[in-house]
């Protein structure tokens, strides 16, 4: 019956060989145990990250708050910016009707009318005589800031003057409460 050899029993064999030519002498390799992969008492081992570090979290909210203060202001000029326009383009549109209203009828509306004569026909005196049916304007639009444009015929700065306040609502002011007329189209 043949021998069989595993790794233990090959290191314990004679280094011979029954072949035809005699015996001969082989070298067996000897295996070294391994190592464990078990760590061993003592031996110190990182430990394992699972999360991120205090330092790492307010390092990431101190960058978040840099951008913040650098990006939010421009942000928000360029809200009003835009609100301007849009108060511009409405007192454009307001404009356009009280000359078409002018057109028709002679005259401007009365301050005491106002700006509801582009809407609906007036039924103070002076009744306008050639009234557009369906009005000069589809509706009366509000400010970007929510306020109603104000009327006054005769103007301060032209024949008739349509303004808004801005958005504190008052006469006056700077910036975002700057006042913006008809003058300034």
């Amino acid at each position: 019956m043949p021998r069989v050899e595993t790794d233990a029993t090959r290191a314990s064999l004679p280094a011979e060989s029954d072949d035809y030519n005699g015996p001969m002498s082989v070298s067996l390799a000897v295996r070294s145990p391994q190592r464990s992969v078990v760590p061993r008492r003592g031996v110190a081992r990182a430990p394992i990250r699972n999360g991120f570090t205090l330092i790492e979290i307010m390092v990431v909210i101190v960058i978040l708050g840099v951008l913040a203060a650098l990006v939010v202001p421009s942000v928000l000029s360029r809200t009003d910016d835009a609100r301007n326009v849009a108060a511009k383009s409405d007192l454009a549109a307001i404009r356009q009707a009280l000359k078409l209203y002018r057109l028709d009828n002679q005259r401007y509306p009365t301050t005491e009318q106002g700006l509801e004569a582009l809407v609906s026909k007036p039924i103070d005196p002076p009744v306008p005589p050639n009234w557009k049916p369906g009005g000069y304007l589809e509706k009366l639009p509000r400010d970007p800031w929510g306020h109603p444009y104000h009327y006054l015929n005769p103007g301060l700065k032209s024949d008739v003057d349509v303004v808004t306040y801005g958005a504190d609502g008052q006469p006056g002011g700077t910036g975002a409460d700057a006042d913006i007329g008809s003058w300034d189209l």
